[in-house]
């Protein structure tokens, strides 16, 4: 039977993410932009600036300064909608496809360490800590 990970292991794991993202060649994306990424390639449908702004509880031009970013990196880039020409529509790219099929396997990676790794009692974390 499967057991669900705890919150000190999915920390651990996303501490291990953020590091070996930090350490590998790549685009090195901060939060909110990593954020705005996931939205676009994990969630299906359309998304526009002003519906991002308003999922992640941002402002429109903190999401056009994280959408400039991943445009740069052309992990995700930007089009006019041509229905509504006020609305701009963010895309996805084969950059992005693949970047974030390699997250995955960073966090598969990363995953599978902590399942076999023996947990850690609390009192020798916070004494290697504290």
């Amino acid at each position: 039977m499967a057991t669900s990970p705890t919150a000190d292991q999915l920390v651990g794991i996303l501490r291990d993410t953020v590091v070996a993202l930090v350490r590998r060649d790549g685009p090195d994306l901060s939060a909110r932009q990593l954020g705005v990424f996931l939205t676009c390639y994990l969630q299906d449908g359309a998304h526009t600036v002003r519906g991002l702004a308003a999922e992640l509880n941002v402002s429109k031009p903190a999401i056009t300064r994280a959408l400039d970013r991943l445009g740069e990196l052309d992990l995700a880039r930007r089009k006019v909608d041509p229905m509504d020409r006020r609305s701009v529509l963010v895309q996805r790219t084969l950059k992005g496809t693949a970047f974030l099929r390699d997250l995955r396997g960073i966090m598969a990676e990363a995953g599978a360490a902590k399942k076999a790794a023996p947990a850690e009692a609390p009192a020798t974390r916070k004494a290697a800590h504290g």
